[in-house]
């Protein structure tokens, strides 16, 4: 069940434009749901997993993000089903 936990959906957009330049595949904002450890976007291209504490940090210190961490979340996309 999702939380009911409000993000800003800018910080969110940030970060799939930053993931964007490793996979142009990712897409743009569509959705998403936030739930205990992790939030689920959903893109054109697909969805990815954001860990819990990511969005907090591309919100309140972007420059803290490292490109391993870009990485790793990297690897949660799932494109879409044609």
């Amino acid at each position: 069940m999702p939380a009911k936990v409000k993000l800003p959906v800018y910080a969110i957009v940030e970060l799939l434009m930053r993931l964007a330049h490793l996979d142009k595949k990712i897409g743009s904002y569509k959705d998403h749901r936030v739930y205990d450890c992790y939030t689920l976007v959903k893109t054109t291209g697909g969805s990815i997993c954001f860990p819990g504490d990511l969005v907090d940090k591309q919100f309140n210190d972007p420059e803290q993000i490292t490109n391993n961490e870009l990485a790793e979340t990297l690897v949660t996309f799932k494109p879409a089903k044609i």
